[in-house]
Order: C-alpha cells, then sequence, then structure tokens
C-alpha cells in the first residue's frame, strides 16, 4: 500500500508531531530524577549498607522539601548487593534499567568492581567507597571515588607504624578481598620504602570466625604491632581472640574497621585499638556536617555508624551539585563538571577528583578507641 500525504494532511501531521515532541519533552521535564543505591543491605555489612540507604534517603528528602531539583522530584532506587560481586552485577543491571542518572555505592571494593563496567556501558555515573587501585586503573570516566585510594592510605600508614611510632616487628594480616589485599600490599610496598620490617604478611578467610590458628602464629614472631586491611566484622574479632591469646602487640586497622560494630564484636578489646582514616565529621570545622549529623539522628533515631555514611553522602551531594550547575542530567556534562571541580566543599573535608575518578587532598588521621566507645586522634596531634 503506498500512502499519499496531501498538503493539508503533511501540514496537520507536521503540528501533530511537534506537540508530540512538545508533550514529551514537557513530560521529561517534569519526571522523577533517579538516583540508585547500590549498597550491602544485608550481609556481614549490613550496618554500612543501610547507614548508606539512610544517607541518601535523608539528603533526596531534604532536596525535595526545597522544591526538588531542576524543578523536579527526586526518587531513590536501592539494591541489595549484599557486599557480594555476583550479586553486585545483578544490582548494577536492575539499576541501569530503573533509568536511573547515578548510583552511590557499593561498599566493597570488590563490589563496586564488578557494577563498573555494566554503569560505564550504560553510561550512568557511580560514586564508590571502594579504595582499590584496580577501580581507577580501567580508566571508566564515569567512576568517582567517595574515599580516597588504597595507595594514599598506605602511604599514611606506613609513615605512622615506621616514623611515628617506630615499631621495630610489624605483622600484617589481610583477607583475600580485592580491596584488603590491595590496601595490604600498598601498606608492605611502603614500609619498605620507609626501611620498616614486616615480619609477615598473612591471610585470614572473610566471615570465618576462628583466626586463632593464624594469629597463634603471628605471635610466635613477636611482632609489636599488627595491622588489619580488611573489614570490620572480621576486624572485631581478631582483636578479641589477640586478647584471648595473650597477644600483646598493638592492633592497628585500616579504614574498614571504622564502624561501631567493631567494638560491639570486640568488646573490652577494642580500648586502644588503632584505626587509620579521615577525620570524623566531629574532628572537622565543618558546620554543614555537624548538621547533617545531628539531622540524621533526628530522623532515624542513631549516630551514623561510621564517616562512611558521611563519604557517600558527599558522594550524593556532589551529584546533586553537578546536575544543578550543569543543568541537566547528561552524563557526560556530569562526568565533565567532577572531573574539574576543585575543592567540593564535603560533609569528610574539602576535596576534588582527578581525572582517574580518584580522591584527592584528603587527610588521615590515626585514632585510638576509648573505653566510652569514642575515638581520640594519635596523629597528627589536633591544633590546641
Amino acid at each position: 500500500m503506498i500512502w499519499r500525504l496531501t498538503a493539508g494532511a503533511v501540514s496537520a501531521f507536521a503540528i501533530l508531531a511537534s506537540a508530540m515532541v512538545v508533550n514529551a519533552a514537557t513530560a521529561s521535564e517534569g519526571a522523577p530524577i533517579r538516583f540508585g543505591v547500590q549498597a550491602p543491605i544485608t550481609g556481614s555489612y549490613a550496618e554500612e549498607g543501610q547507614g548508606i540507604e539512610k544517607a541518601v534517603r535523608l539528603l533526596a528528602e531534604q532536596q525535595n522539601a526545597k522544591g526538588g531539583l531542576l524543578g523536579r522530584q527526586i526518587e531513590v532506587t536501592v539494591c541489595d548487593d549484599e557486599g557480594k560481586p555476583s550479586q553486585a552485577a545483578i544490582c548494577a543491571r536492575q539499576l541501569v534499567n530503573a533509568k536511573v542518572v547515578a548510583v552511590i555505592g557499593s561498599y566493597t571494593s570488590g563490589a563496586a568492581l564488578a557494577a563498573e563496567p555494566i554503569y560505564a556501558a550504560a553510561n550512568v555515573l557511580q560514586t564508590s567507597d571502594g579504595t582499590s587501585n584496580k577501580l581507577s586503573e580501567q580508566g571508566f570516566k564515569i567512576w568517582f571515588g567517595n574515599a580516597a585510594p588504597n595507595s594514599a592510605e598506605a602511604e599514611f600508614t606506613a609513615n605512622y607504624l615506621v616514623n611515628v611510632r617506630a615499631f621495630k616487628r610489624i605483622a600484617v594480616l589481610t583477607d583475600h578481598s580485592s580491596f584488603a589485599t590491595g590496601l595490604a600490599d600498598e601498606v608492605v610496598k611502603n614500609i619498605a620504602a620507609v626501611h620498616g620490617n614486616v615480619v609477615d604478611k598473612a591471610f585470614v578467610s572473610a566471615d570465618s570466625q576462628n583466626f586463632t590458628p593464624v594469629l597463634t602464629k603471628l605471635k610466635s614472631l613477636n611482632p609489636d604491632v599488627l595491622y588489619y586491611s580488611g573489614y570490620y566484622s572480621d576486624g572485631g574479632l581478631i582483636r578479641a581472640q589477640m586478647q584471648q591469646l595473650g597477644m600483646d602487640a598493638v592492633f592497628v586497622g585500616g579504614d574498614a574497621n571504622q564502624n561501631v560494630a567493631f567494638a560491639k564484636i570486640a568488646g573490652a578489646a577494642a580500648v586502644g585499638s588503632v584505626i587509620v582514616n579521615v577525620p570524623a565529621p566531629q574532628d572537622l570545622p565543618y558546620p554543614a556536617a555537624k548538621q547533617f549529623v545531628a539531622d540524621y539522628k533526628a530522623k532515624y533515631g542513631v549516630l551514623p555508624p561510621s564517616v562512611f555514611t558521611l563519604t557517600n553522602a558527599d558522594g550524593m551531594r556532589a551529584f546533586l551539585q553537578a546536575i544543578e550547575t550543569t543543568k541537566g542530567t547528561d552524563a557526560s556534562a556530569l562526568e565533565d563538571y567532577l572531573h574539574h571541580v576543585k575543592d567540593f566543599q564535603g560533609l569528610t573535608g574539602t576535596f576534588s577528583w582527578n581525572d582517574r575518578g580518584e580522591r584527592t587532598g584528603s587527610p588521615f588521621v590515626a585514632f585510638e578507641m576509648q573505653a566510652d566507645g569514642g575515638y581520640k586522634i594519635l596523629y597528627p596531634e589536633p591544633a590546641k
């Protein structure tokens, strides 16, 4: 069949097509802006994942109360990746299908790595707590780190262990995750660079509960410090079992050990444990951070479980700022803005992202757990 349109019909068709385009644009302009949260809502790291979800929902609620973003309301879609790479890939596909503009998550490097190429293929922005150097080495422009990379933390840690505390016999312990092994490798490398002495680098299986065989072996080497690069769920047990074995070495943990659950798991043995991380909000002169913590507690009845709740809040806040500044949700414009924004005023400090998406400009501190469950900064000493 051959269709022939008269001039009048063509004109009518053009008007109809134009109206359809206008209506589609209007619908798009009024449609919600969707953000995804990919986090371990259940599983070993559930406290962290739930903190991330609550932070993002709180920020979305506050923004919506001010009229939304670009005149549109914000919607949040959450997917539980359980901190596992296999589930993370499923979450990534689900969130891409949900037409999210950007994703906050995940908490673990392994989960973030599994999701990263899926978000890159769909041109969906991703910000993550993952600090494995592999995340930036893949070269995806859509990825932005919420926390400084392992290499930066390791340099600070090695200096603290060798030059500040003058530990002579350092034992390094890690699980098999990409995050923890990457951090442990970087710490060992940096210890060697400052002429420190690593008596052994040992491995544990995450969630195995009984770490006494490995700890017994390490105890026989007489270390004066045990550095653990893995997560708080195992770190708390390792610290408690060190004490049960009469292992006198100081416990120093990487940033993933900072969580309120560490003290619950370790019990009395938590006191005196040292953790390396970025400063907590109460240790920074940022009114916005203190206000966010107060708002979080008022809404949820508890304090954020760790500083990572706030680093993820910073990721969400950066996305909001980028969309507001660029006046749209085009991924290319957003990633270009974020790669070039200087001195972003975060809840966790002032920082920027380099061309690899790595967070730069973040300070680190070593703080000691106190009997009341609080933290005392040991190094660098706070200004008086």
